[in-house]
């Protein structure tokens, strides 16, 4: 009987192999594994998954929160707060993603996954403090993709600033995102000419 790596058997059930391995931790799904410890699945898991993904596709709603640094950690803790009280109020049963990093990082590993489960028609509803919590600069790009999959994005502070305030706050982050890489390029650069004025010993 040909075995499948999880790869192979996520492709096969069209879902991602972070969602397998979901399965797995929450004990619906049990591959066997090779000596050297990777995971093997048969077509029977195949039958067994096919089911747990029927029964799944009740969707999550995703409460999102994030900060850009280590330092914000209690603005992060009071961020949650307020979100987990608003779904309260809403009569919401919802799950709470933490992510710290720069909202210009359109890279980071939480909103990847979440995006991919929007797309995979698994959330209903994503609440956020603001929009800028889920990205500075796109806002209405994933909102757009969230409508196409049937995903409602409720950002609760809806006050708006000016255009003139908006535009002062999207150019500061920018600014704040070069300069950071431009800090590491002239680090960069300082190791680069130490190692390019070395001495040429002799042989």
């Amino acid at each position: 009987m040909k075995k499948m790596s999880i790869t192979e058997f996520a492709n096969k059930l069209g879902v991602i192999p972070d969602t397998v391995r979901r399965w797995e931790r929450s004990g619906k799904l049990s591959p066997d594994r090779t000596q050297g410890g990777h995971r093997r699945y048969t077509e029977k898991d195949i039958q067994q998954a096919l089911g747990i993904r029927e029964k799944d596709k009740e969707k999550r709603n995703v409460i999102y929160c994030r900060v850009s640094g280590h330092d914000q950690e209690e603005a992060l803790s009071k961020q949650v707060e307020a979100m987990e009280l608003f779904a309260l109020g809403r009569g919401l049963i919802t799950e709470t993603i933490t992510e710290i990093g720069d909202g210009m990082n359109m890279s980071r590993p939480k909103l990847l996954q979440l995006v991919q489960d929007i797309i995979w028609g698994d959330v209903q509803t994503v609440i956020v403090a603001h929009k800028d919590r889920l990205v500075r600069f796109g806002f209405e790009l994933l909102e757009h993709i969230a409508d196409l999959h049937d995903c409602k994005i409720i950002a609760v502070n809806l006050e708006r600033h000016s255009p003139h305030h908006e535009l002062v706050e999207d150019f500061m982050s920018i600014v704040d995102t070069f300069s950071h890489r431009l800090g590491g390029l002239s680090e960069h650069k300082s190791a680069f000419s130490i190692f390019s004025n070395e001495e040429v010993l002799p042989e």
